[in-house]
């Protein structure tokens, strides 16, 4: 799948605009990597209308900022704005623009930045923030519900037969739960979180986010099964739980300092319940809960709002946007019992309406792995369904929303056994997770997923949605493309045919993200799997985030299916690894019907150990799904390279030349075409109990004075396809067979 949302925008109107960039430097966009880019970027038609603008801040720290959208042809429109970023409520008109903006009463414009708004590009218009205050306001509680929810005793018999099973299951679950949750406590916590994290502060920190998690869920559960078959046990241990959670310290274990999920899970999980159970709570109970979310909320917007809105200048922080949109969620729904949630909700809405992800671009990827990305979604799912019931504002209609789900769908697809790169990727996906967030929109590839995932949505979640599912109105399945490229990510998918539970799925991975955050130092990694079992994996797995093994190990390009040297020294994962500077990049990518190609630079993520590292990759469908891998390497010393592979099964290595890998009735016979490059086996640390990992490595020894070639053969199903290797001149071409390229 090729994504054109970002592609140049050729009207010759806008062509002669090139010439009025300053040669000065510009000041909207900073130097450092760190800091917000300036949208909508140079020459972009755009995927949502109206789009959103930021830019870096100007260093005079100005109180406003005045920003001028001019039509070309037409009469420029100004607005002021306090911070560094604007969303217009409106649609704009169809057609090209410039923008360009600079600090109010000074004459220091930007450079004007060309965009375009087209025919493609989505609707998704917010109101300006008294609207949406005066609309959620007007709402009668609960209304973070639906309108179609009601007590199960008014549904229709159609209504009964599909749900009742899913209000069975959360009525026994939060029966079983009464005994089972034990109650909280902060004397439960007594370690001291500080700096450096240690194994046993991380294990509290978990035991504090799991026990949390528990006791808000039985809270939001129980409240809904009291609203759906008003029975006094769920009521009784909705207001239990409540309790129990109104009466944590939030300047002990679960502050935000301390454990910052936990917080804000507690404010949110309170004030979800007051909406839920609306009148059924007494005078001095709903005074102490909300007293416990102001506390917790205050805590969290002091830190989101430090530095006029920290996030809007620097937005790589995980923590912190998971926070914003609890922030808006909370506000959303304090708004009338706790005065300040006005000033909560105008700082939070908005800006998170405008960027609710700064890990893409707005094709949708997810360059934290596609486990993280599956973590977003669950939280999205449960804070977005009452932000849409209580505002409106349809979050999963957003352009960014439809990406995302498409990135699911080609990096997670359905029966994957594993996530694909960064943390926790070795683990296995929760169906149910993607499942319900795609039952949010009407689009024939998210009925396509659905259809193909099966299973089961989670009660909790399902019950509280809209009724029926948007996803059920749409009556045509389409599966997505075959291959996809994330371009602002550095990811590529390359499946033989997605919508076949036979398919051969290849991940490539060269990110301009490197090893920031979740990510790991696997540029220019790959991944392998064949009808859903893995056969090249990423080894190792996911203690805690920063641990000795994850710093070690876990996090390193030898436990990767990348390129290292000298003995397992890889990409720079360490010290200015936060940078956002060594990294990768996909440098071609092409989608044929016989073929697909793409290319990735990894070259700055070796720090200036290598002068060269680039890995192009070709997936041969008319010869039977090969893949052919080639690897060019360079540096001013002598190294010895290593192509890494890591398989969940012992290899059988055939000779030094080739490697089979066989597990789950699946195989593929891994052959070096470079006589040069030979295979051996080396051990890594142990894996984990009850996991099978083997690790091996063909070596190709260079002088440093030439360039290195690994060409390596991926032989899908072991078909021992005949393979040709020719010269003419100064062009080379594989064939494989039949079916040939030519190494450029």
């Amino acid at each position: 799948m090729k994504f054109h949302r970002n592609g140049l925008v050729r009207a010759a109107a806008m062509a002669s605009l090139f010439v009025c960039m300053s040669a000065r430097a510009d000041w909207v966009e900073s130097t450092d990597p760190l800091i917000v880019k300036p949208s909508p970027a140079m020459n972009q038609v755009q995927a949502q209308n109206p789009p959103g603008f930021t830019w870096a801040r100007h260093g005079t720290g100005p109180a406003t900022y005045e920003l001028e959208i001019t039509p070309v042809g037409g009469t420029p429109t100004k607005v002021t704005v306090d911070r560094n970023w604007y969303l217009p409520s409106k649609a704009l008109a169809l057609g090209n623009y410039t923008w360009r903006v600079r600090p109010a009463g000074s004459s220091d414009w930007s450079s004007p930045r060309t965009f375009a708004v087209t025919s493609k590009s989505n609707l998704f218009e917010v109101p300006d923030n008294t609207t949406l205050r005066n609309r959620i306001l007007s709402k009668a509680r609960p209304r973070s519900l639906p309108a179609s929810f009601t007590p199960a005793s008014t549904w229709n018999t159609a209504k009964k037969t599909e749900l009742e099973g899913y209000t069975s299951r959360l009525g026994n679950e939060v029966k079983a739960q009464i005994t089972a949750v034990p109650a909280l406590s902060d004397a439960r916590w007594s370690i001291t979180i500080s700096a450096p994290l240690t194994a046993a502060m991380a294990s509290q920190q978990t035991d504090v986010r799991q026990r949390i998690n528990e006791a808000s869920r039985q809270l939001e559960a129980a409240a809904i099964m009291y609203r759906l078959k008003g029975e006094a046990v769920y009521l009784n241990e909705a207001l239990k739980r409540g309790d129990e959670l109104a009466s944590l310290d939030p300047n002990g274990p679960t502050s935000y300092a301390n454990q910052d999920q936990a917080t804000r899970q507690i404010a949110w999980g309170l004030i979800k319940a007051v909406d839920i159970l609306a009148g059924n709570l007494d005078a001095g109970r709903k005074t102490r809960w909300l007293a416990a979310v102001k506390a917790r909320a205050t805590e969290m917007f002091n830190n989101l709002a430090g530095d006029n809105g920290r996030l809007d200048q620097y937005p790589f922080d995980s923590h912190g946007n998971t926070s914003l949109v609890f922030m808006v969620l909370i506000s959303t729904l304090s708004l009338g019992d706790i005065p300040e949630a006005q000033k909560w909700f105008d700082f939070s809405f908005r800006a998170y309406a405008n960027s609710p992800s700064p890990w893409s671009g707005a094709e949708g990827g997810y360059a934290n792995g596609t486990a993280y990305a599956e973590y977003a979604a669950g939280y999205l799912l449960a804070l977005w369904d009452p932000l849409t019931h209580a505002t409106g504002v349809n979050f999963f209609a957003k352009p960014w929303t439809l990406g995302f789900l498409d990135f699911a769908m080609e990096f997670i697809p359905p029966g994957a056994r594993t996530h694909a790169f960064g943390d926790a990727s070795e683990t296995k996906p929760d169906g149910r997770v993607f499942r319900a967030f795609a039952s949010r929109m009407w689009s024939p590839r998210a009925a396509w997923y659905v259809r193909n995932l099966g299973g089961m949505e989670d009660s909790l979640s399902l019950l509280q949605a809209q009724y029926p599912l948007p996803v059920s109105s749409t009556k045509v399945y389409q599966a997505p493309s075959n291959s996809a490229h994330y371009p602002s990510t550095g990811w590529v998918a390359m499946h033989s045919d997605l919508a076949s539970t036979s398919r051969s799925s290849l991940f490539f991975k060269s990110s301009p993200y490197g090893s920031f955050n979740h990510s790991h130092g696997d540029q220019n990694g790959l991944l392998l799997s064949v009808a859903n079992q893995p056969l090249l994996v990423k080894a190792g797995w996911y203690d805690w985030y920063g641990s000795p093994y994850w710093t070690d190990w876990y996090h390193q390009t030898r436990s990767q299916n990348a390129i290292t040297f000298d003995g397992g020294k890889g990409q720079l994962v360490n010290g200015y690894r936060e940078q956002l500077q060594r990294n990768g990049k996909i440098t071609a990518f092409s989608a044929q019907p016989s073929y697909d190609y793409t290319e990735g630079d990894a070259t700055p993520a070796y720090g200036g150990q290598l002068t060269m590292a680039k890995r192009q990759v070709w997936h041969l469908r008319n010869a039977g799904n090969a893949i052919l891998v080639r690897d060019r390497l360079a540096s001013t010393v002598a190294r010895t390279y290593e192509w890494n592979m890591h398989t969940p099964v012992i290899m059988t290595v055939e000779n030094s030349l080739n490697v089979k890998v066989a597990a789950g009735n699946q195989m593929v016979c891994v052959r070096s075409l470079n006589t040069s490059a030979t295979f051996a086996k080396w051990i890594g640390p142990g894996a984990k109990a009850n996991v099978v990992e083997d690790h091996g490595a063909f070596y190709l020894k260079n002088d440093g004075k030439s360039i290195a070639e690994f060409l390596v053969l991926l032989d899908v199903g072991c078909k021992r396809p005949e393979v040709k290797i020719a010269t003419s001149g100064s062009t080379r071409t594989v064939t494989v067979g039949g079916q040939s390229v030519t190494l450029n």
